[in-house]
């Protein structure tokens, strides 16, 4: 059986206290296998994104116990976390979240820098990687003169450049037409076979649930059946 990628025990998110408090998350434990891509889906409000954010680091959690890779993410300290998700993790958002004065490949190989890679790595890696996205013919246009479609392919090649242990994708499609949505939705899955890469894709879309190896519903901030 594949190594666990990301392990919950028991997680709790708990907002504000007292008659304000919200239990955004309830005790969830979970296992996700290296190479799985699995969708995590439910209405608006029971708590996907905010799985998301303390599974993958980005927020803390009340309680329980979180790891990626067998490594404890909170019991580490901020900066420790932030230089793990640099190396470890890839994300990719529904707003692309790219930097508009860098062009697709500077926007792609900033992770890598960051991470402490060295500038003539970065950028052939960067270039392998749009150019496996069919963006090779992209490299050096800013976002303003990509489409939707190429935009969201930019977020994803930046979030697999490390090579991240897992990639956390939320609401990869929801600002894409129908076209674009079934492109990054089969790209997704192509890429996830290719490198063996391991996905946890926040959806809406029914469609991208289906390309998934399975899918966790929530409800409340529980898995539900």
């Amino acid at each position: 059986m594949a190594e666990t990628v990301v392990g919950g025990e028991d997680v709790w998110k708990v907002y504000g206290a007292g008659e304000t408090e919200v239990h955004a998350l309830r005790g969830l434990t979970v296992d996700i296998r290296r190479g799985e891509m699995i969708a995590i889906m439910g209405p608006s409000g029971c708590g996907k994104t905010t799985f998301l954010n303390c599974f993958s680091g980005l927020d803390e959690i009340t309680r329980g116990r979180v790891t990626i890779e067998g490594t404890d993410l909170h019991a580490m300290s901020d900066r420790q976390r932030s230089e793990y998700r640099a190396k470890r993790t890839g994300f990719v958002f529904q707003s692309y979240n790219l930097l508009p004065v860098l062009s697709a490949v500077e926007n792609v190989e900033m992770p890598m820098l960051i991470a402490g890679a060295k500038g003539t790595e970065a950028r052939a890696r960067a270039i392998e990687v749009l150019t496996d996205l069919g963006l090779g013919d992209r490299l050096h246009h800013r976002p303003a003169e990509l489409s939707g479609g190429q935009q969201q392919r930019v977020s994803l090649a930046r979030a697999l450049v490390n090579r991240p242990a897992i990639v956390w994708a939320d609401e990869p499609t929801g600002n894409l037409d129908d076209e674009g949505s079934k492109l990054v939705t089969s790209l997704l899955r192509e890429l996830n076979r290719k490198y063996s890469q391991t996905m946890v894709v926040v959806t809406h879309d029914a469609e991208v649930a289906t390309g998934c190896d399975r899918t966790l519903r929530m409800k409340d901030g529980q898995f539900v059946t």
